[in-house]
């Protein structure tokens, strides 16, 4: 009777963690496959830096400590980081720690902060975990449940206006279970925290990731040799060997009235290049040399010029 009874009662164990409607490699593959275009196509990396990433949830709050900031919105912080790199579509700039590298530059005597188009701030929003434990007459089983949220804003770091807002929900869960003193203990799972932190990140990755695409590129013109142009970047930031460029010349900058922020008068397209050759051994370092195909450069400041992706190219 008590093995039938035992039989009846057994719960299906171990089950493993669950996260997502996709475990956390096939997200981060879908992610990665979503930043890096179809073939033939351009990608052009943006430079975007993480400014801030804080724990606005009750959790935690006791063991923050002032040296070190606060764990989980440091550990999000770092999750989305590597996230940014790994797609493999962006320049990821150090922000979070820039006093650290500052103090390291002064002491080498050398070193230049670059500036981004985007400035990625955000905040975990929600973080709790739960217990239930069912117990039966020969049987109990124990589920651990951790639930977070990430909200995300995207802001122009020359204005300071946020153009771009989104969130991002995660879970990750264990059951574990006995039977007459036998089976697994439901002690605390730390590694719980961490997957649903990451399954929140990644939930609201590909949503901006479309939106940081959708920012213009453009990049600036190092020299002018004649009839040829060399100008930032290269391969490793998407330029190819054929590319044609534009040479923009920018419209005037006028404060608005109505809303208070400098407008742009649109650009003008003064001239058309291809690229013709690469050089540079890093994404940050390299370059390309261009030929003027139309157009001419003659008579202009070419220090108040700069160079885009062109129109129907």
């Amino acid at each position: 009777m008590i093995v039938a009874l035992c039989a009846c009662a057994t719960p299906n164990y171990p089950i493993p963690p669950t996260e997502a409607a996709a475990p956390p490699v096939a997200q981060r593959q879908a992610q990665q496959t979503a930043a890096v275009p179809a073939e033939g196509a351009k990608l052009l990396k943006r430079k975007i830096a993480i400014g801030r990433f804080g724990n606005e949830t009750r959790y935690g709050r006791t063991f923050v400590r002032t040296d070190t900031g606060d764990p989980l919105g440091k550990q999000a912080s770092d999750m989305l980081a590597s996230r940014l790199v790994e797609s493999g579509a962006f320049l990821v700039l150090e922000r979070p720690d820039l006093d650290k590298l500052i103090k390291e530059q002064r002491l080498s005597g050398s070193g230049d902060i670059v500036g981004v188009d985007t400035l990625i701030l955000g905040s975990l929003t929600e973080f709790g975990r739960s217990a239930v434990t069912r117990g039966g007459v020969f049987s109990s089983t124990k589920l651990q449940k951790v639930e977070a949220k990430v909200e995300i804003r995207l802001a122009d770091p020359r204005t300071g206006h946020v153009f771009f807002s989104a969130s991002g929900r995660g879970q990750s869960m264990s059951e574990s279970g006995e039977v007459l003193g036998y089976g697994s203990q439901a002690d605390y799972d730390a590694s719980l925290n961490d997957k649903a932190i990451g399954a929140a990140i990644s939930d609201v990755m590909n949503a901006m990731v479309t939106k940081l695409k959708e920012r213009s590129w453009q990049t600036d013109i190092l020299k002018v040799d004649g009839n040829r142009l060399y100008i930032s970047g290269g391969s490793r930031q998407g330029l190819r060997v054929g590319d044609l460029l534009a040479v923009m010349q920018p419209g005037d900058r006028l404060k608005s009235g109505q809303s208070g922020f400098t407008v742009a008068l649109p650009a003008t397209e003064i001239a058309t290049v291809r690229v013709l050759a690469q050089f540079g051994e890093t994404e940050t370092t390299e370059g390309s040399i261009a030929e003027i195909i139309s157009g001419s450069l003659a008579g202009q400041p070419t220090a108040g010029l700069y160079i885009s992706e062109r129109r129907g190219n």
